[in-house]
């Protein structure tokens, strides 16, 4: 066994590897870009290495540097994660001749099913279901369309070399075909350094359902069973589970028969990955392989107990699997919510910055350590309280696990730790998480890959979310708003006649885009330690058990339970509860009659204006000066986390000023463009 490794990655992941390895007595080395140097991994492990500038590509794609920091260290073998290098072939084929060993697969089966279009072929050869699509690399946009009307629409465009949802568009049309092929093209190039693009046909309302596998050196192979990965936006997952609600035991079986096969016949010898797209027959067909750790693997890990960080270590350095098939059990419901830095309200786009606050959920379950039988809550994250969110990589800061002893529970469980996991500083998606788990469809299981585009044709917008119970949220911000007057009206020293006073009749106001005012008249009174609130015939008898200083409190509401969220914000009180949430102000009659005489003021008009909607990297301006435009054309592109976000023409127009440089760096709400 190994006694020192080297992780090549940042974050999340290299802080996951970091806890398996202590645990089984391994010291770590992490290595960090200038972004990164106050970064939690490089806390947490053994000893760090500088690699360079904040640019992945200056910094955790150096292959020279990491391997020069194995040696520097004394590190023994290198465990990639996911992302960065971890499929990049001839890195680990470049480990192995530097007599390192790489945790992960041979280089050999990387190149196997690193390049879609060969994995596909080898797919087929190894009797595994493959999809019909042109499985040759596409030279020109032209002749992807071309291809595209021969396949049939709708179509998927995607990079060979791609992963993470980069490199990928769905085509309905031609101009879609078109457009999507120079957008996967860009994004390949950028992210793989691979512009290769192929495109198959499109599964309408498909499941994107995948196996674990694990393989060992001396010809053993088995899978872990399925994880559920069909919420996605933009083809990049969001919520992920295990076992799916929608399997048959038929069906399951069959699936991971054929992973095992694919993995046997690229001799796999690590933990990996076999993803399938699954028609609504639960016909199921071969999507990719991919040969590295997943970022959802601990909802595998909760339901069959097997730390899949220890397996892969312990098959690197030549161990025997200690498992056959037979023996890798199902118990009870996992699943996993990515926490990203992205605001849900702004077309989620990227949110960078320092987080002001960052107080997730308790935990009860955790990476690295047995599995409770009573299952709990687990918080994978590379980020702390204080910490800087960069521009340079993905967005997602943590992942939200829990395990429970059936779905419901499960659901139960994710809904709680999401009303308590607090985010401040940077914008991040925990309440359109919390939404997507109150949806009656994916209650029932009764969702695809489509899912999300469905619900939110528009985008997620505040008032998405209906809670089921309004009165509660009102009621709320009314206990908060007693409990500071009552605080304040005990300070002493204030001046006669100017002293808090508390009141038993309230009037509650909220405010809509167009400046109309609901009001809702509530009445309070305190009995037995509780908070008696009235509204509209209904008391809600509210203990809260947390202190107001907290933004996430528990508390009890007509005896059950409940954990929300309180924040004051100037004059308002910010109540989030269950992906719901109110802005709301809480005043006396009498100060209630003098509001309803305030004018409106409508915000200022923008239109004129192209601004950027996130801090991020210029990296094309498609207009200059007095060019007309029209509605849906290409204005600008910004690039931030790893992914271009192309900005278009609301209306038609005349460009009357070009305010930014090609190359500069966005703030949020930056002027790009003025418009005559």
């Amino acid at each position: 066994m190994f006694t020192r490794i080297l992780i090549a990655n940042r974050g999340e992941i290299a802080c996951r590897v970091i806890k398996t390895a202590r645990r089984m007595g391994i010291a770590t080395v992490a290595v960090y870009s200038d972004a990164d140097r106050d970064a939690l991994h490089v806390r947490l492990a053994d000893e760090a290495v500088r690699l360079g500038p904040p640019p992945s590509r200056e910094s955790y794609l150096l292959a020279d540097k990491i391997i020069e920091a194995c040696k520097l260290t004394g590190a023994q073998a290198v465990h990639p994660g996911y992302g960065f290098l971890s499929e990049n072939e001839a890195f680990a084929r470049r480990v192995e001749e530097e007599g390192l060993v790489f945790i992960g697969p041979k280089h050999a089966s990387i190149a196997a099913m690193g390049d879609k279009i060969a994995s596909k072929k080898l797919a087929s050869e190894a009797k595994v279901n493959t999809i019909p699509g042109h499985n040759s690399p596409i030279a020109t946009p032209e002749e992807a369309v071309g291809i595209a009307k021969r396949i049939g629409y709708p179509v998927m465009i995607k990079a060979s070399a791609g992963g993470g949802g980069k490199g990928l568009r769905v085509a309905f049309d031609d101009r879609d075909a078109h457009e999507g092929f120079a957008s996967c093209q860009n994004e390949a190039r950028n992210s793989f350094g691979d512009d290769r693009v192929f495109i198959e046909k499109f599964v309408e309302e498909p499941r994107h359902i995948e196996i674990q596998v694990l393989g060992d050196a001396h010809g053993n192979c088995v899978h872990l069973w399925e994880r559920e990965c069909s919420i996605q936006r933009r083809h990049q997952k969001v919520i992920e589970e295990a076992p799916s609600p929608f399997l048959d035991d038929k069906t399951r079986k069959a699936m991971g028969e054929q992973a095992v096969a694919l993995a046997k016949a690229v001799n796999y010898q690590s933990a990996g990955t076999v993803e399938f797209v699954v028609g609504k027959d639960k016909s199921f067909f071969f999507l990719e392989m991919n040969t590295r750790l997943q970022v959802e693997h601990p909802v595998t890990e909760c339901i069959t107990g097997i730390d899949l960080v220890e397996q892969m270590i312990r098959v690197a350095a030549g161990e025997k699997l200690s498992f056959a098939q037979k023996d890798i059990a199902r118990k009870g419901w996992a699943m996993e919510c990515r926490i990203n830095a992205e605001d849900p309200l702004r077309g989620f786009l990227p949110s960078t910055g320092r987080l002001v606050r960052f107080s997730p959920p308790a935990q009860t379950l955790h990476a690295a350590e047995p599995v409770p039988s009573a299952g709990g809550v687990r918080v994978d994250t590379g980020v702390a309280e204080g910490g800087e969110i960069p521009m340079f990589y993905d967005s997602m800061i943590a992942k939200l696990i829990v395990h429970g002893s059936d779905r419901a529970d499960a659901i139960a469980r994710m809904r709680e730790a999401l009303n308590a996991f607090v985010i401040r500083g940077i914008s991040s998606n925990v309440n359109f998480q919390a939404a997507l788990l109150a949806h009656p469809r994916f209650q029932s299981g009764d969702f695809n890959t489509g899912f999300i585009a469905e619900q939110y044709p528009q985008g997620f917008v505040a008032d998405s979310v209906a809670h089921d119970d309004p009165g509660f949220l009102l009621a709320l911000a009314a206990d908060a708003h007693s409990k500071l007057r009552s605080r304040a009206g005990a300070i002493t020293g204030q001046m006669p006649g100017f002293t808090a006073q508390i009141v038993e009749s309230l009037v509650i106001v909220q405010t809509g885009a167009e400046g109309l005012k609901a009001r809702t008249s509530v009445s309070e009174r305190i009995e037995g330690g509780a908070t008696h609130v009235g509204i509209g015939g209904k008391t809600y008898a509210i203990e809260l058990q947390t202190p107001l200083r907290e933004i996430a409190v528990r508390g009890l509401v007509n005896g059950e339970p409940f954990c929300a969220q309180i924040e004051r914000l100037g004059l308002k009180y910010q109540i989030t509860h269950n992906g719901a949430q109110i802005e709301a102000r809480v005043f006396s009659p009498r100060v209630a009659e003098l509001d309803a005489m305030m004018p409106f003021k409508a915000p200022p008009d923008l239109s004129k204006f192209l601004l950027s909607p996130m801090p991020g990297l210029l990296v094309d301006l498609a207009v200059t000066a007095g060019q007309k435009v029209r509605a849906g054309e290409r204005l600008a592109v910004i690039e931030a986390m790893k992914m271009e976000n192309v900005l278009l023409a609301a209306q038609d127009g005349v460009v009357e000023e070009v305010a930014a440089k090609k190359g500069e760096s966005l703030a949020v709400d930056q002027v790009i463009i003025r418009f005559k």
